[in-house]
């Protein structure tokens, strides 16, 4: 797909169909995610393939009882909403990605880190994106699954302790591509116009040209 096209149409997937994925497929969206940028060329980046029904059957367990808990932020027919939407695909895609990022490659003066310790998540941030967009580019759909515990996904995963997991994943041959993200869709949210969020030389100065698309 071109660029463009592949970034406008990516979609946080929640369905899925059965279909296993080639691996030269999963290959191909690895490697776009391990050529994302890195401050200090850190690469500070691991991949978790979980194809194990039983462990995903235990994130799901988590999954479940922390989305009862956020439903409980909401009333009346913003819960209702909330409480029929699908948030995860974890049993249904035919793989989950764990994507977690080492607080420790490459040692403690990492070029480009000193003032800006973070920028070792943000960069894990970046692989995700360039998951994403390849996965896309494939036909392959994924669905990052935020409501999640890290302490208890490390401990199910067995991930070392100065390691993080940023993004469980869900990935898999989409039953459909939406036109809209679900949460547009379903007028839970809408896109902010851009021209809200530009400034020029000063937080809060709009700049001279047109932003309209």
């Amino acid at each position: 797909m071109e660029l463009y096209q592949t970034i406008f149409s990516r979609r946080d997937v929640r369905h899925f169909k059965s279909d296993p994925l080639p691996s030269e497929v999963v290959k191909r969206i690895l490697l776009a995610a391990h050529h994302a940028g890195s401050v200090g060329f850190m690469q500070p980046w691991n991949f978790i393939l979980i194809t194990d029904r039983n462990i995903r059957q235990e994130i799901k367990s988590v999954f479940s009882g922390l989305n009862e808990t956020a439903a409980q932020n909401y009333a009346g027919a913003r819960k209702e909403l909330y409480q029929s939407m699908k948030l995860e695909g974890i049993l249904e895609s035919p793989l989950n990605i764990c994507i977690t990022c080492d607080r420790t490659r490459n040692g403690p003066h990492v070029l480009g880190r000193n003032s800006m310790p973070d920028t070792d998540i943000y960069s894990t941030c970046c692989a995700i994106q360039n998951l994403w967009l390849a996965a896309r580019s494939e036909g392959v759909g994924v669905g990052w699954v935020s409501i999640i515990d890290q302490a208890k996904l490390k401990n199910l995963l067995n991930i070392p302790s100065h390691v993080l997991p940023i993004a469980y994943l869900c990935v898999g041959y989409p039953l459909e591509f939406k036109e809209k993200p679900m949460l547009e869709e379903l007028n839970w949210e809408k896109r902010i116009d851009l021209t809200n969020l530009v400034y020029t030389n000063y937080w809060g100065t709009a700049p001279d040209w047109n932003l309209k698309t």
